[in-house]
């Protein structure tokens, strides 16, 4: 039986503690969070006549560390109101607030002594059954909670957040010793529903999973760069979106993190894995020495492998040139094999030909070499440490894709190159070839994974045999259903899937979701079967985002040709299908995720529900292509304008519009499903699911509420409208905003077509209008400003850049 966690103490507003306070408040949890007293006035305190005993002196540590969380970017709240939830207070004053909570977590310095000291301290406040944890990234959790309590012992475990808390996806937890199982899966339970988390359970040794694999694959590449005599740039050229890690790579990742953070775990992993067959690796590199001794330390000194310099009033990016330890003007990489390898859009596909002539026996470029060089090695190394690290291979590779962002783990690296061939390579340069792939290979297996029927299954080491993957309950996988023949209806660009139960789901898998014909229809189509086959509909997906907006290329196309007639008829559709999807007779939840763009966020403001994931990122963009919102968000965000003006008065409209205007004028977009509630995108009745994988299940459970509340949809809208006295307001704003270079004059010109929509026309008094009235507005204005030059060029530069141009 998993306990509720009401209340939080988090002790330590360093980077970690305040972003992990930050994000207990993003998940409604109140915390507290403590920090050391100052010791000493600092010079602004002593000018005030403050002594150590004043309140503002007594908390200044903890205030600072929680306004640099507030001022963290990307932001480590949901939004502004969010830090609400957080109260302040010291080591020496309010330590006795441990007794009010029902989870402690001590994220101090990556000492033991100081640890263990507060825990000392701790334990004289905190009331039995309380959990216990310490945020460490390798420090023995044996060690940490040695010597106190049997009931703090019981109820303590290792939990290792990666930072930033609110966007890296794993926990590493580590049971205590003498943990209770009841509390581990507390901590699971809380860390996977509220805090949206990926939880892995690890075992007590050195830095647990993923910083053991990532620092290993850190120092091979230093190495190896070393001994091929590349530069940095060529470096990071290999490691990122070329083999399905982050932008960042190896060195820009480097610099965030910290090089001194580096070499502690470093240290770490060398004084305390004996039995490591590759601990001579654990040294810190002569580079990183030299580094720290110059104060190199990366981003947070301003210099790292790269640094950010002035020139000319510009800013501009310099790299280090190791061999002369001197910085230099960033150059491009260039190897062809990385080269031809952007053109292959899947990682599994690129690796295996980015690797290929290297198995073949071939020589390869240098960037090949390299390649092969540091994917081998780590690739072995993750091999060689199960079951020393984790039992289960799944778990490192969900460890290195949840804590590192990379899109494929070790073993499934190993899939994809192909485990015979990486072994027959390793042998023809005898090299080793680990254990548990020589075991994998006697079994009769060629892959660590299999799949079958919708079932992911992976090679277990201690039976040598094939396990189902597991999935904590309440885990939907379209794909998996898919696999089980679960389809109902596809076309290229969507597909309807039986969730079970009643509930058909609409899939979008166009790329970049971008909205066209394909899943118009399909929409159509699922909203048809509700007639006779289903109760209920939800539109969702598991891409990397929920869609990006309409397919502008085709709309460019067709302003171009002057195809006025099919502009229109297409726009005409989508409204249609949008207001099918918000009369529909069965209640359609739509759950978007990642960015919610354009008629990407017309779509889920038309649905009896809203369920989005916390990170959504929603907004009605249009006019950053010269547009407005045509597939009914400008009228939908004017309903919700009438809906929150006080008792329907003019000023009360008025009042309410302005926000409603500025959001999609400026085309503003929400950096979390909360802020997007305050946008105005989400209703008070909307709901936010915080672990995305969740989404598809939370979002069914959702619409199969409504379906035991006999949903019935809403009556058709009767909407207020300004007209002229609306229009002249927007018109002032617009001017006063041009006068001060917020917007450039074709800014205004958009700005004028949509105060018009929203205004409902030039009309001389405000009157009652329907919605299909608003939707003829919207549709003219959005196909008139598809016959503007100026639109034309705004959708062409966002084509090429992937940018606005504010011409």
């Amino acid at each position: 039986m998993t306990r509720r966690i009401e209340k939080v103490a988090v002790l330590g507003a360093g980077t970690m503690g305040a972003r992990i306070a930050a994000h207990l408040a993003n998940a409604g949890i109140p915390c507290f969070l403590l920090d050391i007293a100052p010791r000493e006035l600092n010079a602004e305190e002593k000018a005030k006549g403050l002594t150590l005993e004043s309140p503002a002196v007594r908390n200044r540590i903890v205030r600072a560390g929680l306004e640099a969380a507030k001022k963290a970017r990307p932001a480590a709240f949901f939004t502004a109101e969010t830090p609400q939830l957080i109260t302040i207070g010291n080591f020496e004053d309010n330590l006795g607030w441990c007794g009010e909570v029902d989870w402690i977590i001590e994220a101090v310095a990556e000492n033991l002594e100081i640890k263990r000291g507060l825990f000392e301290r701790v334990e004289q406040h905190r009331k039995p059954g309380t959990i216990v944890s310490t945020n460490t990234s390798g420090l023995p959790i044996h060690l940490v909670s040695d010597g106190r309590s049997a009931d703090f012992e019981t109820h303590f475990a290792g939990t290792h957040f990666f930072n930033p808390p609110r966007y890296m996806k794993l926990v590493e937890l580590i049971p205590g010793p003498k943990a209770r199982p009841d509390v581990i899966g507390s901590l699971d339970e809380i860390c996977d529903h509220r805090l949206g988390k990926g939880v892995v359970v690890a075992k007590d040794t050195p830095n647990f999973i993923a910083n053991r694999i990532g620092t290993y694959s850190m120092l091979n590449v230093i190495r190896l760069m070393t001994e091929l005599g590349m530069t940095i740039e060529e470096v990071d050229a290999c490691t990122g979106p070329a083999v399905g890690w982050p932008k960042s790579a190896t060195f820009r990742t480097t610099d965030i993190v910290g090089l001194d953070i580096l070499v502690n775990v470093i240290r770490n992993i060398y004084e305390n894995a004996a039995h490591d067959e590759s601990r001579e690796a654990y040294k810190v590199p002569p580079l990183i020495e030299e580094m720290i001794k110059r104060g190199w330390l990366g981003e947070k000194t301003g210099s790292g492998f790269y640094k950010q310099v002035r020139k000319g009033g510009s800013k501009a990016i310099e790299t280090l040139d190791w061999q002369k330890m001197e910085y230099r003007p960033k150059q491009k990489a260039r190897f062809a094999s990385i080269d031809a390898g952007k053109q292959i859009e899947g990682t599994r596909e690129r690796l295996q030909a980015l690797i290929g002539p290297i198995l073949e026996g071939k020589p390869g470029d240098k960037g090949a070499q390299f390649l092969w060089g540091s994917l081998s090695e780590m690739c072995s190394y993750a091999a060689r440490r199960v079951p020393e690290i984790a039992d289960r291979v799944i778990d490192v590779d969900r460890a290195m894709r949840w804590g590192f962002a990379w899109e494929l783990g070790p073993f499934e690296i190993w899939d994809a190159v192909g485990v015979e061939n990486m072994a027959k390579a390793l042998e023809r340069e005898k090299r080793p070839v680990p254990l548990l792939v020589d075991r994998l290979l006697s079994s009769g297996k060629k892959s660590f994974y299999e799949s079958s029927h919708g079932e992911l299954r992976y090679f277990d080491v201690s039976t040598a045999s094939m396990h189902p993957a597991p999935e904590p309950p309440g885990i939907i996988i379209l794909k998996s259903l898919k696999d089980r023949s679960k389809t109902v209806q596809t076309n290229a660009g969507a597909s309807l899937i039986d969730l079970g139960d009643g509930v058909v789901c609409c899939e979008f898998h166009a790329k970049m979701n971008a909205i066209g014909g394909d899943i118009v229809s399909m929409i159509y189509a699922g909203l048809k079967r509700l007639e006779t086959d289903f109760e209920a509909m939800v539109i969702a997906n598991q891409a990397a985002n929920f869609s990006v907006g309409a397919n502008i290329m085709l709309l460019l196309i067709s302003a171009q040709e002057e195809e006025w007639d099919d502009l229109h008829m297409a726009v005409r559709q989508f409204q249609r299908c949008n207001m099918a999807i918000k009369y529909s007779p069965r209640p359609v939840v739509v759950a978007p995720h990642g960015m919610s763009l354009g008629g990407g966020c017309e779509i889920p403001l038309h649905g009896a529900r809203i369920h989005a994931a916390a990170e959504t990122y929603m907004g009605l963009v249009e006019t950053g292509v010269g547009l407005i919102p045509g597939g009914g968000g400008t009228k939908e965000m004017l309903i919700r304008a009438n809906e929150n003006s006080a008792g329907g008065e003019s000023l009360g409209l008025m009042h309410a519009l302005k926000p409603v205007f500025e959001t999609i004028a400026m085309a503003k977009v929400s950096t979390s499903a909360e802020e997007a509630r305050a946008n105005g995108f989400l209703r008070r009745g909307d709901l936010i699911a915080m672990n995305r994988d969740r989404l598809v299940a939370d979002a069914k459970e959702t619409a199969l509420g409504l379906v035991r509340a006999e949903y019935h949809p809403p009556a058709p809208a009767q909407i207020r409208v300004l007209g002229e006295q609306f229009i002249a307001g927007a018109k002032l704003a617009l001017h006063m905003m041009l006068r001060g270079e917020f917007i450039s004059e074709y800014d205004a010109v958009v700005g004028r077509k949509l105060a018009n929509v929203l205004a409902g026309g030039a009309l001389s008094a405000p009157q009652i209008v329907s919605e299909q009235y608003i939707l003829d507005l919207e549709r003219e204005a959005f196909v008139s400003l598809c016959g503007e030059r100026k639109t034309q060029e705004r959708i062409a530069h966002t084509l090429k850049t992937g940018k606005p141009l504010r011409n």
